[in-house]
Order: structure tokens, then C-alpha cells, then sequence
């Protein structure tokens, strides 16, 4: 039977939907009755995700592209759209850390790869994706981070860090620009979330980029030093998707962890 509830007749694209934060929002969102666009580069990992929303009772519609890949996200979008008749809320959540090193260590083509997912890719989803957006207005909820915008002490992650602060900048900017068209634009900014973003993450020399700050035992204040959780961040997601006027924000998802750095 078909799922009734807030996002009934809604579409959503969340992008890197198939671990992680991703994965959990876009089974909160078809747990809300939305019908979910699930894309990643990784087939394997979205059919299982779209497959655990259909035997739910949900619809979810798996979508293989690379996010810094101009045509297959003009594809994806296309078919997600043609699929389920429209587009009201889209996640731009897929990114990857790279490699954390001394900036005379950090070399053009691993700068330029952690740029191309992060920023790209965020760039790309919404070219792709406003158009469709523009139909009958919506929400977007960027997925940025904690670095970049209240942390500066993780050693070595400057590309990580510039694409993060750079998310938050465009989440302000294109608020403005698509407020006339009903669409919304809002970040998350989580901190040590349990996902395997870490998995993605090349760190190197460590030792000679790492900031001789001390922080207390159980440096998240919250929860006394562990990790929250993807579905937290979720729930934070689908607040701002629905929060008819709130457009511009970021939000910290990270209890209380960047307030210590």
C-alpha cells in the first residue's frame, strides 16, 4: 500500500543516496511519502537503498551518475523528472573528503578532484535541477559541514574545507536568487557524523599540518564525545524541506562539537 504523509505527492533528489546520510534521508523522505530519486556512482549501494524503500511501500527510483559529470546529471534529473512527473525537493548531499595534506604537498589533480565532487557537483545538481524546481517551487538542502565554516583545525583539509565554506556561500546567494521562484535554499553543516566519508579520505603528513589545540575529553558536548547519527542529520534535512520560510540558513548538526574548535 502507498505510503500517505507530509511529502505526499512530492519528488525528491538526494545525491550520494546510497550510504551515509544520504541513504538515511532519502529513507526519511519516502518514509514521508515522497517519491525519492536515489543517485550515486555506485549502483550496488542505491539499488539496495531503493529496494528497502519499494518493499517499504515507498517509490524510490535509483539514478547512476557521477555529480561532476555535466551530462549524466542532465540525464538523471531528466529521467527523475520524467519518471514522477516533477521535482519539489532536492538534497545535495554527495561529496567526499580527499586528501588532507600540507598545502605544498597537496598536488593540482587531488585539489581539483576533491573540488570537482564537492563544489561541481553541488553546482551541477542545481543547474540541472532548478529548472524543474522553477515548475511549481521547492526546497534545496545543501549538505556542507562543520570545516570551513566553525572548524579550521583538521589537519591538511584545505580543498575540503574551501568547497565547504564555498556550499554555505552559495546557499546565501542563490536564497536570494531563487526566492522569487518559491524555491528555498538552506545548508546542514554536520559534524563527526557515523558515515564512511572517512573511507574516502587520503591524510597525509598529518603531524605537520595538525594545530597544537587541546580540547576536553568527549569533545562533543552533547553527547559526551560520540558521533551523532546520519538519521539525526536527517531529520534536520527534512525540517528545513518543510519549513516554509526559512531560505538562507545554515544549520549545525553537530552537538555543539564546532563550538569547542
Amino acid at each position: 500500500m502507498e505510503r500517505q504523509g507530509e511529502f505526499q505527492g512530492k519528488v525528491a533528489l538526494v545525491t550520494g543516496a546510497g550510504s551515509g546520510i544520504g541513504r538515511a534521508t532519502a529513507i526519511a523522505l519516502a518514509g514521508a511519502g515522497a517519491a525519492v530519486g536515489l543517485l550515486s556512482h555506485t549502483r550496488a549501494e542505491i539499488d539496495s537503498a531503493a529496494a528497502e524503500i519499494n518493499a517499504d511501500g515507498g517509490r524510490a527510483l535509483p539514478l547512476v551518475a557521477d555529480v561532476s559529470d555535466d551530462d549524466a546529471m542532465r540525464a538523471a534529473t531528466a529521467s527523475l523528472s520524467e519518471a514522477f512527473g516533477g521535482l519539489d525537493v532536492v538534497v545535495a548531499n554527495a561529496g567526499i573528503n580527499g586528501v588532507w595534506a600540507p598545502i605544498e604537498e597537496l598536488a593540482p589533480e587531488a585539489f581539483d578532484r576533491t573540488i570537482a565532487v564537492n563544489l561541481r557537483g553541488t553546482y551541477l545538481t542545481l543547474h540541472h535541477a532548478v529548472p524543474h524546481l522553477k515548475r511549481r517551487g521547492g526546497a534545496v538542502v545543501i549538505v556542507s559541514s562543520i570545516n570551513g565554516n566553525r572548524t579550521f583545525t583538521s589537519p591538511g583539509a584545505t580543498a575540503y574545507s574551501a568547497t565547504k565554506a564555498a556550499q554555505v556561500a552559495m546557499t546565501k546567494q542563490l536564497a536570494l536568487e531563487l526566492g522569487p521562484h518559491r524555491i528555498r535554499v538552506n545548508a546542514v553543516c554536520p559534524g563527526k557524523i557515523d558515515t564512511q566519508i572517512d573511507d574516502n579520505t587520503d591524510r597525509r603528513a598529518v603531524d605537520r599540518t595538525a594545530i597544537p589545540a587541546e580540547f576536553p575529553e568527549g569533545d562533543i558536548p552533547l553527547t559526551g564525545g560520540a558521533p551523532g547519527s546520519s538519521a539525526e542529520v536527517a531529520e534536520v534535512i527534512l525540517f528545513l524541506a518543510r519549513a516554509r520560510h526559512v531560505t538562507g540558513t545554515a544549520v549545525f548538526v553537530d552537538g555543539g562539537q564546532g563550538l569547542l574548535r
